[in-house]
C-alpha cells in the first residue's frame, strides 16, 4: 500500500459523507412536498446520480427510515435542552409533547409515513423522560397514582399519534390537534 491510500480512503469517505448529507438533506425537502417523491427525484434535488442514492439507501424504505432517524434525531435534541428534573412534571411532558409537535409541524412527511417505515422503537428516549417524568410527578401527588406509569407512557404516545392521525387524515387543522392533545393530556395526568 502506498502512503497516499489513506489520504485517498479518508477522501472518498468524506465524499462519501457529503453525497449521504446531501441525499438526505434534499429527501427531507422533497418528501416534505411531496411523500411520494421518487429516487430520481431525490438524486436529481441532491445533484448526485441515481446509482449514488441507490449506494447509500438501497430502496426507498431504507432511505424513508434514514429521513426519519435523521428527524427523529434533531427532535431528541430539543428534547434533551430541557430539564426534565426541574418544574411541574405535567408541564414539562407538554413542552416534550409540543417540541414532538413541532416536527410534524416543519415535517409534514411525518404525518404520511407508510407501515414500513413506522417503528416504536424510535419512542424509546422520549419513553424514558416520560416514565421519569410520571414517577416524579407522582410522588409530588401532581399525577395519580392509581395508573400504572407504563399504562399512562402508552396512553402518552397514543394520544400523539391520534393528533398525528387527525391531522394526517384532514378531519383536524393542526393548530386544534395540538389543542385537543394538550387537553388529552392534562384530563389524563392530573387528579
Amino acid at each position: 500500500m502506498s502512503k497516499d491510500e489513506p489520504v485517498r480512503r479518508r477522501r472518498r469517505r468524506a465524499d462519501a459523507d457529503r453525497s449521504r448529507t446531501a441525499i438526505l438533506t434534499a429527501a427531507i425537502t422533497l418528501l416534505d412536498e411531496r411523500i411520494d417523491a421518487s429516487m430520481e427525484s431525490v438524486a436529481e434535488a441532491a445533484s448526485v446520480t441515481r446509482q449514488t442514492v441507490y449506494a447509500h439507501f438501497p430502496s426507498r424504505d431504507v432511505l424513508l427510515n434514514a429521513v426519519v432517524d435523521e428527524l427523529t434525531r434533531e427532535t431528541m435534541q430539543a428534547i434533551d435542552a430541557v430539564d426534565v428534573d426541574d418544574g411541574p412534571a405535567v408541564d414539562t411532558i407538554l413542552t416534550l409533547i409540543d417540541l414532538a409537535w413541532r416536527g410534524f409541524e416543519q415535517h409534514p412527511l411525518l404525518l404520511h409515513l407508510p407501515m414500513s417505515v413506522q417503528r416504536d422503537d424510535r419512542h424509546g428516549p422520549v419513553v424514558e423522560r416520560f416514565e421519569r417524568l410520571i414517577r416524579r410527578g407522582q410522588r409530588a401527588g401532581e399525577i395519580p397514582r392509581d395508573l400504572p406509569v407504563a399504562w399512562l407512557v402508552s396512553a402518552l404516545i397514543a394520544l400523539g399519534h391520534a393528533a398525528g392521525e387527525a391531522v394526517a387524515a384532514n378531519r383536524l387543522p393542526a393548530k386544534k390537534a395540538s389543542t385537543s392533545l394538550h387537553t388529552s393530556v392534562i384530563r389524563l395526568l392530573t387528579p
